[in-house]
């Protein structure tokens, strides 16, 4: 009797077998290229996010105004509030959202309530009139995802003697001559140590314009 053409039972198995082991190895080489184009983009996207942080922090800083922001018990203008994890002082803001005057800014580290912090902005108009800035407005996150961070201070008291790194600006009738930022950030992207000098130095009795240029910590 001839034997009718066709494949056995065991030979669709076998083959059936050759192409699941066939598509298990292009699913997992999809996964792995998707998974690195993710990667590659959320770390394209943190980098920018830092650069774009720095950024600002940058600028605003550099154009503080001598503008008082609150006054102390003796009447004397307030210009500038420093803490390790706050800072208060009035600049411009960019672009066209300039055009409604420098404003009152208040950057702030707070908890985000998951064991990090995030770096927040909140803006306030300044009168027109002299009078005290309004209310502040709700904050913006200008960079999250932060393990640890601090502000440091460094510049000149009312003598004119210089005043060593601090994380407290004592002197608020003055700017500080530089302004350091301390961020430790997660993920692989670090946070350059930036340094910033304001341009604008308040006088008080008759307090010189010193120079000083960023140098080693104390």
């Amino acid at each position: 009797m001839k034997r009718q053409a066709g494949f056995t039972l065991l030979e669709v198995l076998a083959a059936l077998v050759l192409l699941a082991l066939l598509l298990v190895g292009v699913y997992s080489g999809i996964r792995t290229a998707t998974h690195s184009v993710h990667s590659g983009t959320a770390a394209i996207e943190r980098m920018d996010q830092v650069r774009s942080a720095q950024q600002f922090l940058r600028r605003e800083l550099a154009q503080s105004l001598t503008q008082p922001i609150e006054h102390t018990d003796h009447g004397e203008p307030v210009y500038f509030v420093g803490t390790a994890r706050e800072m208060r002082y009035v600049a411009p803001l960019p672009g066209y959202l300039g055009k409604l005057g420098p404003q009152l800014q208040q950057l702030r580290l707070v908890d985000d309530g998951n064991g990090s912090q995030r770096l927040e902005l909140s803006l306030a108009l300044l009168p027109p009139d002299g009078q005290p800035p309004q209310a502040l407005g709700d904050p913006q996150v200008l960079l999250d995802h932060i393990k640890d961070g601090s502000f440091s201070y460094r510049g000149v008291d009312a003598k004119g003697a210089a005043v060593a790194w601090s994380s407290t600006w004592a002197d608020g009738r003055l700017l500080p001559q530089l302004v350091r930022v301390e961020l430790q950030v997660n993920g692989t992207v670090e946070w350059p140590q930036l340094e910033v000098p304001l341009r604008v130095l308040a006088t008080t009795g008759g307090l010189p314009r010193t120079g000083m240029r960023g140098g080693n910590r104390p």
